[in-house]
């Protein structure tokens, strides 16, 4: 089965969608246009892009409220806290600072920005 981000005109994600791998085939070859023909057909006229579930292309798999980035060709989650920073290659966001190196269990704490352990 093959996955669809719907997009507005934000470039957010607003869903996403299962599509069988079937319809998407051009010639015995999966094609991600026919998909996205396909979901036109379904829909109307929206932006959609094919994502990974196993996130082998466009950097993480879509979600609702995702963000795609048409110059990294990427998929980027809603970023969890204002001080995380984004790390370009991976497309995934990441604390300021780094999670203990223990066996403790911690949260995040976006007044300190630390890690505080859960008791």
């Amino acid at each position: 089965m093959a996955h669809f981000a719907e997009l507005n005109e934000n470039n957010i994600v607003t869903r996403v969608v299962v599509v069988n791998n079937d319809v998407m085939k051009v010639d015995g070859v999966e094609n991600e246009q026919a998909g996205v023909d396909f979901l036109i057909s379904l829909y109307g006229d929206s932006t959609w892009k094919q994502t990974s579930y196993n996130a082998t292309f466009r950097k993480n798999y879509a979600g609702k409220g995702d963000t795609y980035d048409s110059d990294k060709d990427a998929f980027i989650p809603l970023k969890p806290y204002p001080s995380w920073v984004l790390v370009e290659d991976t497309c995934q966001w990441t604390a300021p600072t780094a999670y203990p190196d223990d066996d403790k269990d911690y949260k995040w704490d976006e007044d300190s920005t630390a890690w505080v352990e859960v008791e």
